[in-house]
C-alpha cells in the first residue's frame, strides 16, 4: 500500500524542525533508561516509573524550576504509553483550541476506546473556567491529565484538579546530572556534536555546571552557543576554553520569579534570618533576591515591617534606620544604593530582638471577642456632663505625683489585669521592662481600690448621696503606697538569686512577682485564700515558663513537708493576736538555720485621719468631736487585722524563738477626694455619720461639716498619709 505524500511531506518537515531546533531540544531523551536526573520520583521502582513501564498512567501534574526535565518526562511517557498523547502550550492555547481537543479525545474514547493523554505545558497559566473544563473528562476517564508547571501547584491549579492527579516536585539537576547531559551532547552523532570535533576543556566544563545551576536548558544552551560561535583551530579542533565558556554564559541561572513560588520562599528565607540574627545568611538571601532582579524596595518595605515586629522596643532606632537609609536609596539608586541596602541589613541582623509590638493585635482580639465595654467613668470627659453624670470624677492627674505616675484603673471594668504588653529582656525594653512590669503589678494590686472608684450617674439628683463604707475608704492602701511597701520588704530580705522564697497571703501578687525576679535560680512558693485567687494568679504568670512560675497553695500543708526556705515574705499577713502568734510560729519551722521571715503590717490607727484636712485653726467643739469619734472608730475597729500599733507588734515578736527589728515606714500619696466621697463618709447610715449622731451632733450639724468638707476638700488632690511598720526576723544565733 503507497503511503500518502501528504503524510511523508509532514514527516520531513517534522524532522527538519527537529534537526533546526536548539541543542536542548534535539537532546530530549525518548526512553527512561536515557533519562537523567529525579531519581527520587523516576529511578528503579519508584510509584511513577512504575505506571510508565506498564502503561497504567493516571493524571499527574509535574511540578519544579525551569529545565529540570518536566517536559522531557512528558515525552517519555508519550513514547512508552498507548493512548493518545496530545500536547498543548497553556500560554498558546486558548479555550477554542481546547474545546476542540476535548471533543476529540471524546470522540476517540467512544468509537476506539482508545483514552487521551493531555500535557498541559504551564498549566498554571490557564485560567479557573479553563482549568474547570478538563474536570469531567478526568474523571470519566476520556483523558489523562500531566500538567507541568514551574508554580506551586497548590496556589496556581484549581483545588479540583489536584485533588484528582499525583503531584510530583521536580529538583534542579546536581552538577554530576548536568555534565552528563554536556557528554551526550558532545557525543552525540545525530542530535549532538559526536560529528564534530569539539574539545570542551575542564575548566570550561566546571564554568558551564556552575553557572546553569541545575537547569540543564541553560547548559546545553550555552555549549551550543559556544561551539557554534568559536572557529576551529589549524587542527581542525573546535576548542571551548574557559574564556569561550565565560562569554557563553555570563550569569549564573538563578532560579527565581517575582511573583511566584520561589520568591516568597526567598523573602521567607530572608526575613527568618534577620528575625534569627544571623547576618551572613540575611546578607546571602538578599543578594539573591537582588541578583534575580528584585526591586530594592520590596526588601526595604519588608524590613520596615520587621523593625516593627521583630525589632520593636527593644530598639526603637530600627525603624528610623530602616527609613533613613531607604530615602537614602532612592536618592542615590543602583549601583551605590547597595551600601545603605547592606547597612539596614545589618543593623537588623544584629539588633536586639522583641516581638512585643504583637501586643497590638491581642488588644484586637480582646475588643473582637469580648463584650463591649464602657470607659471608666473617671476616665471619661468631664467637660460636659461632669456635674449631672459624674464624668471624670476620681481620675487622678499622673502630673501631681511624685514620677509623674500613679496607679489608677484604666482598662475597661471587667478586664482589670488583662496583659497585652510583655517587654522583653534585650536593648531598649531591658531598660523599662522592670519599671513597667513593677507599675503593672501596683496597677493590679490596687485593683480592689480602683473598683470603688465612683460609678457614673444614671440619673441626676443633688440629693441622691453614695452609700459607700467610710471606713473602707478611708482606711485602703493607696497604689504608690504598696509600691514602696513591696520595694522596702525585699530591700530588707537581701534575697540571694538560689533562695527558696515563701510568700504569705500572695493574693495581690506584688511580692510574689519580686520574688520570680530575684530568685532565678531558686524557687518561690506562694500561700494565697482561696483556689479562685491561685487560678487568677496562676493565669498571670502563665507565659513564664513552668519551672519559672510561683508554686501557688491555700495551706502549707498542701506543699511538700520537706520544704525550707531561705526568706518568707508577708505583706499584712497577720489577723488577730492569737492567729499572728501562730502563724509566726508556724513559718518559723519552714525556715532554714539562717533564714528568716521579713514583713509589713499596716498601722491604720497611726494614719491619715479626715478631721487633719480640716482647716481648724483654733480647737472647737466640732474639730475635737470629730477626731474623737474618728479615733474611737478605728481603736474599736471589728477587723483585728486593723487595731494593730507598734507596741503590740513589739509584744508578738519578743513572745517568738526570734530575733526581730521593727522599724516604721511613714509614706504621703497623694489622693483624689470627690464631692461624692465626703457625702458618703458624713452619710447619717455611714461608720463616721453614725458615730458623730451617735456623740451628739445633728442631722443639720452634719450637713453643714458635710458642706464645709466638700467646701474645702471636695473635688481636690490632697495629702494621704499611711504608716506601716516593717519587721525583719531570723533564728536566735
Amino acid at each position: 500500500m503507497n503511503q500518502d505524500p501528504q503524510d511523508l511531506f509532514q514527516a520531513e518537515a517534522a524532522e527538519r524542525r527537529q534537526q533546526q531546533s536548539p541543542l536542548a531540544n534535539r537532546m530530549r531523551p525518548l526512553t527512561l533508561d536515557d533519562y537523567v536526573g529525579q531519581e527520587h520520583i523516576i529511578g528503579p521502582g519508584r510509584l511513577l516509573r512504575r505506571s510508565i513501564e506498564a502503561d497504567q498512567m493516571s493524571s499527574l501534574i509535574l511540578y519544579g524550576p525551569p529545565g529540570t526535565g518536566k517536559t522531557t518526562l512528558a515525552s517519555v511517557i508519550a513514547n512508552t504509553s498507548s493512548s493518545a498523547f496530545v500536547t498543548l502550550n497553556a500560554v498558546l492555547a486558548g479555550v477554542k483550541v481546547l474545546r476542540e481537543e476535548i471533543d476529540a479525545a471524546g470522540h476517540r474514547f467512544a468509537y476506539r476506546q482508545q483514552r487521551t493523554t493531555l500535557f498541559v505545558d504551564e498549566v498554571h497559566r490557564w485560567n479557573k473556567a479553563q482549568q474547570d473544563a478538563l474536570l469531567p473528562h478526568v474523571e470519566n476517564g476520556a483523558i489523562i491529565f500531566i500538567g507541568a508547571t514551574t508554580e506551586n501547584p497548590f496556589f496556581e491549579v484549581i483545588k479540583p484538579l489536584v485533588s484528582r492527579s499525583r503531584v510530583f516536585q521536580l529538583r534542579p539537576l546536581d552538577d554530576d546530572a548536568v555534565s552528563t547531559l554536556l557528554t551526550r551532547a558532545l557525543e552525540d552523532p545525530v542530535n549532538g556534536f559526536g560529528g564534530r570535533p569539539v574539545a570542551l576543556e575542564d575548566e570550561a566544563r566546571q564554568h558551564l555546571v556552575h553557572m546553569a545551576n541545575g537547569d540543564a536548558r541553560s547548559a546545553l544552551n550555552a555549549l551550543e552557543l559556544a561551539v557554534n560561535t568559536t572557529a576551529a583551530g589549524q587542527d581542525g579542533v573546535i576548542r571551548i576554553d574557559l574564556a569561550t565558556a565565560e562569554e557563553s554564559i555570563q550569569r549564573r541561572a538563578v532560579l527565581y520569579d517575582k511573583q511566584g513560588d520561589v520568591h516568597y520562599d526567598a523573602v521567607s528565607a530572608f526575613i527568618k534570618s534577620l528575625r534569627g540574627s544571623d547576618p551572613d545568611a540575611a546578607l546571602y538571601w538578599g543578594a539573591k533576591m537582588i541578583y534575580a532582579g528584585e526591586d530594592p524596595s520590596f526588601l526595604f518595605r519588608r524590613m520596615a515591617i520587621l523593625a516593627s515586629e521583630d525589632i520593636g522596643l527593644a530598639d526603637p532606632q530600627a525603624v528610623a534606620v530602616v527609613e533613613s537609609c531607604w530615602s537614602l536609596f532612592n536618592r542615590i539608586g543602583l549601583p551605590e544604593g547597595l551600601y545603605p541596602l547592606s547597612q539596614t541589613i545589618l543593623y537588623l541582623a544584629t539588633a536586639p530582638k522583641s516581638n512585643s509590638a504583637m501586643a497590638m493585635f491581642a488588644a484586637l482580639e480582646a475588643v473582637e471577642q469580648e463584650k463591649d465595654q464602657e470607659v471608666p467613668t473617671p476616665l471619661k470627659d468631664g467637660n460636659r456632663d461632669a456635674t449631672a453624670f459624674g464624668h471624670g470624677a476620681g481620675y487622678l492627674y499622673p502630673h501631681a505625683y511624685r514620677d509623674h505616675w500613679v496607679a489608677q484603673q484604666y482598662l475597661p471594668v471587667g478586664l482589670e489585669g488583662r496583659v497585652f504588653f510583655e517587654p522583653g529582656a534585650l536593648g531598649y525594653e531591658a531598660a523599662i521592662r522592670d519599671q513597667v512590669l513593677r507599675r503593672r503589678e501596683e496597677l493590679l494590686a490596687a485593683a480592689p481600690e480602683q473598683a470603688d472608684a465612683p460609678a457614673e450617674g444614671i440619673t441626676y439628683s443633688p440629693d441622691d448621696p453614695d452609700r459607700e463604707d467610710w471606713l473602707r475608704r478611708a482606711g485602703n492602701a493607696g497604689s504608690r503606697h504598696l509600691g514602696t511597701v513591696r520595694d522596702a520588704i525585699c530591700t530588707r530580705a537581701g534575697m540571694q538569686r538560689h533562695d527558696r522564697v515563701l510568700v504569705v497571703r500572695a493574693d495581690n501578687g506584688l511580692l510574689l512577682a519580686e520574688a520570680c525576679r530575684s530568685v532565678p535560680e531558686g524557687g518561690v512558693w506562694g500561700l494565697v485564700s482561696s483556689p479562685k485567687a491561685a487560678a487568677g494568679l496562676n493565669l498571670r504568670y502563665s507565659e513564664l515558663p513552668e519551672l519559672d512560675r510561683p508554686v501557688l497553695a491555700t495551706s502549707l500543708g498542701e506543699l511538700d513537708s520537706s520544704l525550707r526556705f531561705e526568706r518568707v515574705l508577708g505583706m499584712d499577713m497577720l489577723g488577730g493576736p492569737q492567729e499572728a502568734e501562730e502563724l509566726l510560729s508556724t513559718l518559723t519551722k519552714v525556715l532554714t538555720g539562717s533564714g528568716g521571715v521579713v514583713f509589713s503590717q499596716s498601722l491604720p490607727l497611726m494614719g491619715q485621719r479626715v478631721h487633719s484636712l480640716l482647716d481648724f485653726r483654733t480647737e472647737d467643739k466640732l474639730s475635737t468631736l470629730l477626731r474623737e469619734v474618728e479615733e474611737n472608730l478605728w481603736a474599736n475597729h471589728p477587723n483585728p487585722s486593723l487595731r494593730w500599733t507598734e507596741a503590740a507588734l513589739h509584744n508578738l515578736l519578743a513572745r517568738l524563738p526570734l530575733s526581730a527589728e521593727l522599724e516604721l515606714l511613714e509614706t504621703v500619696d497623694r489622693r483624689f477626694v470627690s464631692v461624692g466621697e465626703i457625702r458618703s463618709w458624713l452619710n447619717p447610715q455611714s461608720a463616721l455619720g453614725a458615730g458623730l449622731g451617735r456623740s451628739g451632733l445633728s442631722a443639720d450639724g452634719l450637713e453643714g461639716l458635710s458642706l464645709r468638707m466638700e467646701r474645702e476638700l471636695g473635688n481636690q488632690t490632697v495629702p494621704w498619709q499611711r504608716v506601716t511598720a516593717l519587721v525583719v526576723t531570723k533564728h536566735h544565733p
